[in-house]
């Protein structure tokens, strides 16, 4: 099916990803395959590497481990004839949770040669870098966040995230909540379709166009269902559909964050009164919130996110 093979790995993604990395390499060489093996040394590099091999035919990439080097290579791949897999080797692989890959590497080398290849719709969002005037545009597979996780993705301490994977997440989130103090955003949406709304919430919504207007303290923008593992905030979304789907909380104490986190938790989250789910393709979000995509801290509000319908071909099973 692919004349070549070009593994581009991040050696120091945790979890001993340099030696799974070889030892899938070697069992594409022994299958047969004309394989190629590129391993990054600084943030970029996986990008560039992807970006040097777009449009080469009969070529498939895949992307070893995890979602910060599966989002630096779709952005190299994007609107491009090549296809992409991942390789779950991180500490952190939500996307392999969504896609229901094995993290064994000679099952997810068999899961990448027998899978089918889909267009997927990714996400794409254009911000401010630190409310300076310099602009940040990046696609984006699984969400993006604006608010509480943006703020606690930037307050990670990326040696306990390298050692220990979701950890540092979760201690970053602890210590956000304790000195948890929201700016207000204004979130605009576009072909917008209301699920859930808030009970006590102002909206604006013109029937005409579909057009949204609401405030809130947090939004989640799913383009995926899973959210930081096997927990589900946007459990409608789905990477092969074009549209996201969105969580706004509307409290602002501190009480309600923790409130929303058990919610998290429990599954329960879509059910409380405070919180709205929307669907829509296009939104733009007003205020100075921080934001991350994919897991890694991206820049601050203002933000304009949007589907781009059919922007890249992903290896999958059964999605």
């Amino acid at each position: 099916m692919f004349e070549k093979i070009i593994i581009i790995g991040n050696p120091i993604a945790g979890g001993g990803a340099e030696k799974k990395i070889l030892e899938a390499f070697h069992i594409l060489k022994q299958k047969g395959y004309r394989a190629e093996l590129y391993l990054t040394t600084k943030k970029g590099d996986a990008e560039n590497f992807s970006k040097r091999f777009s449009g080469m035919p009969s070529t498939l990439i895949i992307a070893a481990g995890g979602d910060g080097t599966y989002n630096e290579v779709a952005n190299g791949l994007v609107k491009s004839s090549t296809p992409m897999a991942i390789l779950p080797v991180g500490t952190t692989s939500v996307l392999a949770k969504e896609l229901k890959m094995p993290y064994k590497i000679s099952k997810s080398i068999d899961f990448i040669l027998n899978g089918k290849i889909r267009k997927i719709h990714t996400g794409f969002i254009k911000l401010s870098r630190d409310n300076k005037v310099s602009q940040i545009e990046r696609h984006f597979l699984l969400m993006a966040g604006i608010g509480f996780d943006g703020e606690a993705v930037f307050s990670v301490n990326k040696e306990i995230k390298r050692l220990t994977g979701k950890g540092g997440y979760i201690l970053s989130g602890l210590g956000v909540a304790l000195r948890y103090n929201p700016i207000l955003l204004n979130i605009k949406a576009y072909d917008a379709e209301i699920i859930k709304k808030c009970h006590s919430c102002d909206f604006d919504y013109d029937y005409s166009n579909k057009t949204l207007s609401l405030d809130g303290y947090a939004v989640i923008i799913g383009k995926a269902a899973c959210y930081g593992g096997n927990l589900k905030i946007t459990p409608d979304a789905k990477l092969t559909i074009p549209f996201f789907y969105i969580f706004i909380a509307h409290s602002r104490s501190r009480f309600s964050l923790f409130r929303y986190l058990i919610g998290v938790a429990t599954k329960t989250l879509l059910k409380y009164n405070d919180i709205s789910y929307l669907r829509a393709a296009r939104l733009e979000v007003f205020g100075s919130s921080r934001v991350q995509i994919d897991g890694d801290y991206a820049g601050t509000a203002p933000a304009l996110v949007e589907v781009v319908p059919d922007s890249l071909d992903l290896i999958v099973n059964d999605y």
